[in-house]
């Protein structure tokens, strides 16, 4: 029917151009293939999306489609052919422009837009090659992998990107935002193995692999670090200079009677969450360390000390 690809995208047939765009954008960011990838429905619906996109973010194209419907692809040489020769799988079309794939993950994941240096512009589309009707493809995704530093993951940076491109090396730098992760895949538009004949390019897959710190991990939005103390600073409680990752040391108070494994919290110190902008925490975890060689001093303290201490496995099993 002439309404289908209205209804797809969820408007009214006379919904205006900027009510068509802000409906795909919504419907394309939640049916993504890369934000569903266990769900196998996701890229058929999405295809359908970009489709009916295609058609009604284009003048010429959505009037042909409200006066004959779907046959209008078969009215001549103007009306565009279904599928890959059709221009049906990328963020192409006419309107008001291609959608940046920035803006359909900008609130909701890694803002694609910033992640290179001199902005991207272009449009993605799912992977692989498209031929038109005369011999235009574009071309294949390539992939790669990126090591960020620990610091720069957390806190957002640049770092540089090494491509082996027909036996030359390519370097790109790229933007990191805040808070990317551990095995996250990053399309990058446009980036990819050049179109056969004059078709646009494929697109970049970067996988991100975070360096491990020399002290600092990481679990999630959180951020740990062991803080050893001593037994009687244990016992006794004690303030401790903390490391962080972005304001340097603080001085923490360790109370008395703290016990190894326990978590210290350090609100708001942590990782920034891209979904939520909300910013973790930092847990100093505390080790109660012993030197591997007492002073004769020292094992007399601690045999004192042993007639005293209130036994803690009595009970336990």
């Amino acid at each position: 029917m002439a309404d289908d690809y209205y209804k797809t995208l969820g408007v009214t047939k006379g919904a205006s151009a900027d009510e068509i765009r802000k409906a795909y954008r919504k419907l394309a960011r939640v049916n993504h293939p890369d934000a569903k990838p266990n769900d196998a429905g996701a890229a058929e619906r999405f295809k359908q999306i970009q489709e009916a996109y295609d058609v009604l973010n284009d003048a010429e194209k959505r009037q042909q489609y409200d006066q004959f419907g779907p046959d209008f692809q078969k009215m001549g040489p103007r009306g565009p052919g279904p599928g890959p020769g059709g221009g049906f799988g990328g963020f192409h079309g006419g309107g008001q422009g291609p959608i940046d794939i920035s803006e359909l993950f900008g609130n909701g994941g890694i803002d694609l837009g910033d992640f290179f240096g001199g902005g991207m512009g272009g449009a993605a589309g799912p992977a692989g090659t498209r031929r038109g009707k005369r011999g235009v493809a574009r071309g294949e995704d390539a992939r790669a992998t990126v090591r960020v530093p620990f610091t720069t993951a957390v806190t957002g940076g640049a770092v540089d990107v090494h491509l082996d491109r027909g036996g030359q090396v390519e370097t790109l730098t790229v933007k990191v935002p805040a808070g990317v992760s551990e095995g996250q895949t990053v399309r990058l538009a446009g980036q990819g193995n050049p179109g056969l004949r004059g078709g646009p390019n494929g697109d970049l897959l970067l996988r991100i692999e975070i360096e491990p710190h020399p002290y600092f991990r990481r679990d999630g939005s959180n951020i740990l670090v062991d803080v050893p103390i001593t037994p009687s600073e244990a016992a006794l409680g004690t303030k401790v200079d903390v490391p962080t990752l972005s304001e340097g040391h603080v001085v923490m108070k360790v109370p008395a009677g703290t016990s190894s494994g326990m978590k210290l919290r350090l609100r708001g110190k942590g990782v920034l969450d891209p979904q939520t902008k909300l910013v973790g925490d930092q847990f100093v975890v505390i080790k109660i360390v012993l030197p591997k060689h007492l002073s004769e001093p020292a094992k007399e303290l601690y045999q004192k000390l042993a007639a005293h201490e209130t036994p803690v496995r009595e009970g336990l099993w």
